[in-house]
């Protein structure tokens, strides 16, 4: 039974975390950092798992232009699940209480007063408090969260497969809702047995009943038809005109009614204006490291004629993330992943760096 008071016993003065030692470098120090103290508003969560995202590395190794830099010791992480161990002073307006079982999502808070959380845009608040980005992350045994803006996690899901919903899931979920497409249609996802793509895979075909084709390399293959993918295509062979040839051969002649790009690919935003058919929609959501180009194709004319749009998509709001959740809970979507202790971190990032990374990775914290 869980204590009445705001305190739970047994909270340790410190804790471990995985910090960033050498941002722009892959390198990772294990730290005893003290445990912090909730303020006003605040809950500290005792973090069981946490999701390793490709958004991570990119952070770490400061490959986002445009961005300040990653600092030293920042603790990365923001697919994090755990337990709420203790509350600070103004939680009584909120639900949560102590035990509860709580997720931390990238946007690590939200004001409810600027324009695009009116919009219901929470996830793109303008306080810009990022998990794991100028904010301490979920890489850690305990973390700081608001009270007002952890996602309850359904009782029926299991921690490991609940984390990637928190960034993974509710990126692609959040990104299929905004293609414009109805049930039959076909949606092309780029990088589709990535972390996001094979999850975007499995909800686009199973939870929203579109006819998905995957690209990626011949070894996810596998992976994205088991994930639900109608057809899949080696980006290896073909050049980018053969396939968008092959997506319209593969469609009919129609073309697809959207591509997701998941993959964090200059190259991959090429191609994907052509495989769309009229009135087809482009929803950009990896985020290519390096100089920021502007997407090829992408001509005043080759958008009117027939009537093609580009749509942004990076993150999801509070109520996307607790409906992919239950989609999760209800066995729709499943995450491909494998367990890994802290200390093997490094070793994870080092994989995704190489793109030999299948599905997705999460860290058993407990």
């Amino acid at each position: 039974m869980l204590p009445s008071s705001r305190h739970w016993l047994r909270i340790p003065k410190t804790y471990k975390a995985a910090v960033y030692d050498k941002p722009g470098q892959i390198s990772i120090k294990l730290e005893e950092l003290p445990t912090p103290e909730p303020g006003p508003g605040e809950v500290l969560v005792r973090i069981t798992h946490s999701g390793v995202c490709h958004s991570d590395l990119s952070v770490m190794r400061s490959g986002w232009t445009g961005l300040p830099p990653c600092p030293v010791g920042q603790i990365g992480g923001h697919e994090g699940v755990g337990i709420v161990q203790k509350l600070g002073p103004d939680c009584e307006a909120t639900s949560v209480k102590l035990g509860d079982r709580v997720g931390i999502k990238w946007a690590a808070a939200f004001c409810g007063k600027c324009a695009a959380c009116k919009a219901g845009f929470d996830g793109h608040c303008e306080t810009k408090k990022f998990s794991g980005f100028f904010t301490p992350g979920t890489f850690a045994e305990y973390t700081l969260a608001p009270a007002n803006y952890v996602t309850p996690i359904p009782a029926n899901l299991s921690s490991t497969l609940a984390a990637p919903m928190l960034c993974a899931g509710l990126t692609s979920y959040s990104a299929l809702l905004k293609s414009g497409t109805s049930s039959g249609d076909f949606v092309v996802v780029s990088g589709a047995g990535g972390g996001l793509g094979h999850l975007a895979i499995q909800i686009g075909a199973r939870g929203m009943g579109y006819r998905m084709i995957g690209i990626d390399d011949a070894s996810k293959r596998s992976l994205v038809l088991e994930c639900g993918a109608e057809h899949f295509l080696n980006m290896r062979d073909f050049n980018d005109t053969t396939l968008a040839e092959e997506i319209m051969k593969l469609t009919g002649g129609q073309g697809a009614k959207a591509v997701i790009v998941c993959a964090g690919s200059n190259r991959a935003y090429a191609q994907a204006l052509p495989m769309l058919g009229f009135g087809g929609t482009m929803v950009c959501v990896g985020i290519p490291e390096g100089e920021q180009v502007p997407i090829s194709n992408a001509t005043p004319g080759a958008l009117f004629a027939m009537q093609k749009r580009i749509v942004g998509s990076s993150v999801g709001s509070q109520k996307e993330a607790i409906e992919v959740l239950n989609l999760a809970s209800m066995g729709i979507v499943k995450t491909v992943c494998r367990e890994e202790k802290m200390d093997a971190l490094q070793g994870v990032f080092e994989e995704m760096s190489k793109g030999a990374a299948i599905g997705r990775v999460v860290l058993d914290l407990s």
